[in-house]
């Protein structure tokens, strides 16, 4: 059966670093939709209004990456999805899309404490390295880290995720 790998976590977890990392051990390719969000529709974005154009967005691009996702599955190469399902229902809706699909899902849950997670978002604004895709504002790392739902243990006995400590 084929194999997508799915990273996720809060703002400042370390998923980036973990996706890339997990990609070159599989031989997989790292699809970051906050990367494809910032190149394709920073440019765009309004200065008011922008929950409304973000999710239109984040719905279309979610699309598109399962496309691109199943075009690499139909190649052999191992999908390593990072893609900032922050709530349990949109978690839900891409786990029935890959189980619609036939395909097995290898899930990764990130975690670190809060104090952590501010600290590498402000530093990584600053230092713009390889898992930079966008300046994260802190009120903005506020307002996601608040959004966050992180999975409960139903969801990880049932959905057999890996929870990994970032912390260290």
């Amino acid at each position: 059966m084929p194999k997508i790998y799915l990273i996720e976590g809060p703002v400042g977890a370390g998923k980036s670093t973990f996706a890339s990392s997990l990609a070159t051990r599989v031989g997989g390719v790292h699809i970051a939709l906050d990367e494809w969000f910032a190149r394709l529709f920073s440019p765009d974005r309004p200065s008011t209004e922008l929950m409304p154009w973000y999710i239109e967005r984040k719905a279309r691009l979610l699309d598109h990456i399962w496309s691109h996702a199943q075009a690499l599955l139909a190649c052999g190469i191992p999908p390593v999805l990072e893609l900032g399902l922050v709530q349990r229902q949109s978690r839900e809706d891409f786990y029935m899309r890959a189980h619609d699909a036939h395909v097995e899902l290898a899930l990764y849950l990130l975690v670190a404490s809060r104090e952590v997670r501010r600290e590498r978002v402000m530093r990584r604004n600053v230092e713009r390295g390889p898992t930079f895709s966008m300046v994260v504002p802190a009120a903005f790392f506020e307002m996601a880290s608040d959004f966050w739902e992180e999975p409960d243990e139903l969801e990880i006995a049932e959905h057999r995720i890996e929870k990994i400590s970032t912390e260290g």
